[in-house]
């Protein structure tokens, strides 16, 4: 699970330090709508469709950008606990736009549709802590088999290159267990602050995901890194040990959430170095 209690932690202490506002934190957030993107050089024209998944325990709601011409690697995204929401469908779309067919999922549709998050990111965490912890390593795995075998339904997925996985917070353990469950699809995951990723459990995802045959992008948030600085170590035995490639990085002053353009904490800087090193990711594991 994510490390969600240090949200609000990190808030006040990016306030302290005069890195944002609240009334920063309030435009960020305003309407539910995320700050604009960099955009992409050479964007592909996208499709853009609002898609129900049929799962064994029920009807996923999701947002699927393509490319409007021809197949490309699909790449399934985990959002982090604020759910689908403007932001993400964002992300996905600007992914979309650099050659990948992207389904960005509603991992709470057993519970609610989205949107899942009352007020977006700015939605106290206590109030999505029961969506949360509704899901576990069994719903988890059942839904990356049904995501990415949807995907494979699709003409706008190509069948012969391998597909990407990525997620956020929460979302990080869950793509570590796409691979696990996908391990003849999936040749490319990445996690940005991805919480609970190494536990001291036979079944922790970074274990699961050693039984891959992916390639692995982790990205690090400074202050997760101080919280378990032993994480990372982990991780790169684990790879090592397996054969598998990891780029595994701790990014200097990005806090826990740096990615999603609709954060309080989030580091355009470092988001989009994360967002380069993913590119060069699935330029290398999808080609």
């Amino acid at each position: 699970m994510c490390d969600q209690d240090h949200f609000e932690q990190d808030r006040l202490e990016y306030e302290r330090l005069g890195q944002v506002t609240r009334k920063q934190f309030g435009m960020m957030l305003g309407a539910g709508i995320a700050m604009m993107l960099p955009q992409v050089a050479n964007a592909a024209p996208v499709t853009e469709l609002d898609v129900n998944i049929t799962t064994p325990d029920g009807i996923a709601d999701c947002y699927f950008v393509h490319p409007a011409s021809g197949p490309a690697p699909g790449v399934l995204m985990w959002p982090d606990i604020f759910g689908l929401r403007p932001a993400f469908r964002q992300m996905g779309k600007r992914l979309a736009e650099s050659g990948y067919s992207v389904l960005v999922v509603n991992p709470f549709y057993r519970t609610k549709k989205a949107p899942t998050a009352a007020d977006g990111a700015a939605t106290p965490i206590p109030q999505l802590m029961p969506l949360a912890q509704s899901l576990n390593e069994a719903t988890q795995m059942t839904d990356a088999r049904a995501f990415i075998g949807w995907l494979d339904t699709q003409s706008a997925v190509a069948k012969n290159r391998k597909m990407g996985t990525q997620g956020y917070c929460m979302g990080g353990p869950m793509a570590l267990r796409t691979a696990a469950a996908m391990p003849d699809r999936v040749g490319a995951v990445a996690s940005f602050h991805g919480g609970g990723l190494v536990t001291d459990k036979p079944n922790s995802p970074h274990l699961e995901a050693a039984k891959s045959k992916a390639q692995f992008l982790i990205c690090i948030a400074a202050n997760d890194d101080q919280r378990s600085p032993n994480d990372k170590t982990a991780l790169k035995d684990t790879f090592a040990q397996a054969n598998l490639p990891a780029e595994i990085e701790v990014y200097a002053g990005a806090a826990h959430g740096w990615c999603p353009p609709d954060s309080h904490v989030y580091n355009e800087p470092q988001a989009e170095k994360a967002w380069s090193r993913l590119l060069v990711l699935y330029g290398k594991a999808l080609s």
